[in-house]
């Protein structure tokens, strides 16, 4: 009897394995992970996706669409991204003091982490710029990240028009940057 118990109970589990197993694959398929960079990297600039949520850095909400008019430089990152994510910091933060009076905003985008691990991010790297909260992982899902982290430059117009996948944290990763900054907001 024991034994015939313990034959159904990893029936079961081999079951659920099986089954997480064909989740994950329809999720891989059924998503375009990369899609709106690959479209960037194509020269296309497509729209960029929008959304509203939380922010961390102070109280409210802040859309996407409330900075149209500006540049906007959008960065999923998230606390537990090491070492990429603590590299790039303090380089997104130069980026928005260097540009910030011109028009750049730099976004913040703290995708499925605590925000009190946000906030301690923040803090240690002295992040000044607008951080919100991308718990559930649905804005990162609409920009379809790869990894993390990512930056997305959406122009005055609302257009994605330079995406970075990984880390800015080389000379040319600055400069390439610096030139599309530059570029958009000339536009």
């Amino acid at each position: 009897m024991a034994r015939r118990a313990k034959l159904a109970g990893q029936g079961v589990a081999i079951g659920l394995v099986a089954l997480l197993f064909v989740l994950l694959v329809w999720r891989l398929v059924s998503h375009d992970h990369g899609a709106l960079a690959a479209a960037v990297s194509r020269g296309q600039q497509p729209t960029a996706p929008g959304f509203t949520s939380s922010r961390i850095d102070r109280g409210g909400k802040l859309s996407l669409s409330a900075l149209r008019g500006k540049t906007v430089l959008v960065n999923f990152f998230a606390s537990w991204c090491t070492p990429a994510c603590t590299v790039e910091a303090p380089e997104l933060e130069k980026t928005w003091q260097a540009y910030r009076r011109s028009g750049l905003v730099v976004l913040g985008v703290d995708w499925q982490d605590l925000r009190s691990d946000a906030r301690r991010f923040m803090r240690r790297f002295d992040l000044t710029y607008p951080v919100v909260a991308d718990g559930s992982g649905s804005i990162g899902e609409r920009y379809g990240l790869t990894g993390l982290p990512e930056s997305y430059l959406v122009d005055r117009h609302g257009r994605v028009v330079a995406a970075f996948v990984g880390s800015i944290n080389t000379v040319a990763d600055r400069a390439r940057l610096r030139r599309s900054i530059e570029r958009a907001l000339r536009q």
